[in-house]
């Protein structure tokens, strides 16, 4: 299913997650103090609760706010299937190292579950109290049994009849049959019931098909959209289910189980074959949560603990219905006026034909100057998209080489690379199948491509392909050119709606033949020392961000103009940190803007009062990485796919390109002023890791929303007689 959600569903939420072999912060020379970082673990907790306070907010479209609250489940679904579940497996095998702020394992465990607890339950009233009532209002009403009159009940008992009771496969537990296995988010009912004939009492459990609607649509009365919970329907079906047998309780429950996926390259052979049984495996991992429906009894509750092994700690009561993901099922309430207004990127000016009858010709307009792309404001479907379209049907076109780190299921990107590899031409593609949460998804478009002709390729051993780059080698006058794309977002038609993100077209030979030493790096043997336009990480994307800030700090003390801005989803990096302390001790202003993870501490007294951290959350999600260098007057930007984090910058390949365009910077600049600006929307982070919303002014008018006016700027470029 498609939602207009930022983070609906485990592609876009996996963006969030960081891996947990991360190394300790490291030893400081004393300048520093020791507690100069913020807990990542509560920090990211902090991110999804601003994700709550957006559904909490009743100025925004009501069919959105229940979206985010889907959005908040499904997030904490993936904090606790990896980051949790990689915590715990660290302390069991005997790994567990202090954390970035140097505790113990166990004790950010424990302060995980107090928060989340906090959190959950918080998440259950926004629900009940909030949106639910609202929604009643609005005429979308998620019914209970109780609430339904005996027309609805008989309509509804043909639907379990037709639809339902074939499907379900209840489970005995007794001597004859143990305790089934429990798959990790499934939605389950705990049955106990009574034979009459004996007096025994026995248990069963019951998972609700994750194959049907999460809520089943009622016939509709006066115009409302009425809906029953799918487990409440089967619950109220279970003699059926068990005749000749007394029903005496039922209670929902839900289990997370740790799925992340942990390969051992330098001992496998086939990763593709290593990874298929890594998969398996993860569906019968430990389980770490137990959700369950608040009036469920002692004896079914310490039954369950007992045969998953779960701790007090890990179990989290909470009011009917479980799994607020199953919201997004209401997505496709026709309502508009419950939603954010629709809009319609706009092609980039620059790839706008002189005359409007003239046919697009990317290649023509790359030629005329780099051009910077904006999504999802600008098309992704008329630009990158097209680019590679072009490309693939394009005679002149001698070799095209991408990597993919995710994609869409019906992509037309690898429909492009297949075709211009069944036209003839060199196709190289570098299919990250270690994609968390897309590992199946990229192992299929692989052998896809395979066969089609493409040379695939899977990258380093140990390292994860993160970069996002698209090179394509063209004939032209009896020379090769190169034209190049480097992204700070994937190459996915269907998460570039809701994913903001930056990309440069180019055909700067500088940076073609620096591409072409990636791709020869990343497919062959070579060992690239030097790249003139890219900083390319694992090697040299830390060291050439260090050289930048400490260069702002050296001209801060001498006088100069300075700077740093930068825009990530997450900062964690100790050294990166680190390095802004002392550019903000040197006086150079410091504005940090960060989606989720941030272990920074801002205004500080003598540490970080020249710091600056902002988040902006909305309707898409905020994707792009930028950095900004004031470098005396000439300033320095590069954009690109890392977040300051280990992984990003140890583990993983990454690159960042400078821009060189003056309009390009500017346009970079000014993004920067909109997002920073007192009248603009934003939360700000506080010394003690509090982020504080400020979305109103002193007379409670709402301040201006980044994303609603960047459209608005953007859609009003219109081309001009004579330009590009």
């Amino acid at each position: 299913m498609e939602t207009n959600s930022p983070l609906g569903d485990a592609t876009l939420a996996a963006d969030l997650l960081d891996d947990y072999d991360a190394d300790p912060a490291p030893d400081d020379d004393g300048t520093l103090p020791p507690d100069r970082f913020l807990d990542r673990e509560l920090s990211w907790l902090a991110f999804n609760q601003r994700v709550l306070e957006l559904a909490e907010d009743p100025t925004l479209p009501l069919l959105e706010r229940s979206n985010f609250l889907a959005i908040f489940a499904s997030n904490l679904d993936e904090f606790f299937m990896v980051r949790v579940a990689g915590l715990k497996r660290r302390i069991d095998t005997g790994l567990a190292v202090p954390t970035n702020v140097g505790r113990a394992p166990l004790d950010v465990l424990s302060d995980i579950s107090e928060r989340a607890h906090e959190l959950q339950e918080r998440h259950a009233r926004a629900f009940h109290d909030l949106v639910k009532p609202s929604l009643d209002e609005a005429g979308i009403h998620i019914e209970k049994w109780g609430d339904l009159d005996e027309t609805d009940r008989e309509r509804v008992h043909e639907i379990f009849q037709n639809q339902i009771f074939p499907v379900l496969m209840p489970l005995a537990v007794d001597p004859a049959h143990p305790f089934p296995y429990i798959s990790g988010l499934s939605l389950n009912l705990a049955i106990r019931v009574r034979n009459p004939k004996t007096d025994r009492v026995e248990f069963a459990r019951l998972k609700v098909p994750t194959n049907l609607p999460r809520f089943v649509k009622l016939p509709e009365q006066s115009g409302t959209h009425r809906y029953l919970a799918l487990e409440d329907l089967i619950a109220n079906h279970l003699d059926e289910l068990f005749p000749g047998m007394e029903v005496l309780e039922h209670h929902e429950f839900r289990v997370t189980r740790n799925e992340d996926v942990v390969i051992e390259e330098d001992e496998t052979e086939n990763l593709l074959q290593a990874l298929e049984k890594e998969l398996l495996r993860r569906r019968f991992g430990s389980p770490i949560r137990l959700e369950i429906s608040d009036d469920m009894d002692e004896v079914t509750l310490d039954l369950l603990m007992q045969e998953l092994r779960i701790t007090d700690r890990e179990v989290y009561r909470l009011p009917s219905p479980l799994d607020l993901g199953g919201l997004f099922g209401l997505s496709g309430i026709d309502r508009p006026d419950l939603r954010f207004p629709r809009r319609v990127p706009t092609t980039s000016v620059s790839l706008q034909p002189a005359e409007p009858t003239d046919k697009p010709d990317i290649f023509a307009s790359i030629s005329k100057g780099d051009i910077l792309l904006h999504h999802p404001y600008e098309s992704f479907a008329t630009s990158v998209q097209a680019f590679l379209e072009q490309a693939a049907a394009d005679p002149n076109v001698l070799a095209i080489k991408q990597t993919l780190y995710r994609t869409s299921g019906d992509s037309p990107i690898v429909e492009a690379l297949i075709d211009a590899a069944e036209a003839g031409k060199a196709v190289l593609a570098l299919v990250e199948i270690k994609a968390r949460f897309d590992e199946q998804a990229n192992i299929s478009w692989a052998r896809k491509l395979e066969r089609a002709g493409v040379h695939v390729v899977y990258g380093l051993v140990g390292l994860k392909t993160h970069c996002k780059l698209a090179l394509v080698v063209r004939q032209e006058g009896g020379t090769l050119k190169h034209y190049s794309h480097i992204g700070t977002g994937n190459y996915n038609p269907k998460t570039s709606r809701v994913y903001e993100d930056l990309g440069l077209l180019t055909d700067d030979d500088t940076i073609g033949k620096d591409l072409t030493r990636l791709f020869n790096e990343l497919s062959g043997y070579a060992i690239e020392k030097k790249f003139k336009r890219l900083l390319v990480a694992p090697r040299y994307l830390r060291k050439g961000l260090l050289k930048h800030i400490e260069h702002e700090a050296h001209n801060a003390l001498e006088g100069k103009p300075s700077g740093i801005r930068i825009k990530v989803n997450s900062m964690v990096d100790e050294a990166i940190i680190d390095g802004l302390y002392r550019a903000s001790q040197a006086g150079v202003p410091v504005d940090v803007w960060v989606r989720g993870i941030c272990s920074l501490r801002p205004g500080v007294p003598g540490l970080s009062e020249n710091i600056r951290v902002r988040s902006v959350l909305g309707r898409y999600l905020e994707h792009s990485r930028i950095f900004c260098f004031e470098n005396d007057g000439d300033p320095q930007v590069y954009i690109g796919s890392a977040d300051m984090m280990h992984r990003n910058l140890d583990r993983r390949v990454e690159a960042l390109v400078r821009l060189d365009d003056p309009a390009h910077i500017a346009e970079t600049s000014a993004l920067f002023d909109l997002a920073l600006d007192e009248g603009t929307s934003a939360w700000h982070l506080q010394p003690d890791g509090v982020w504080e919303r400020h979305n109103r002014d002193a007379d409670g008018r709402p301040l201006v929303d980044l994303q609603d006016e960047t459209w608005r700027r953007i859609s009003s470029r219109r081309r001009s007689k004579g330009t590009r």
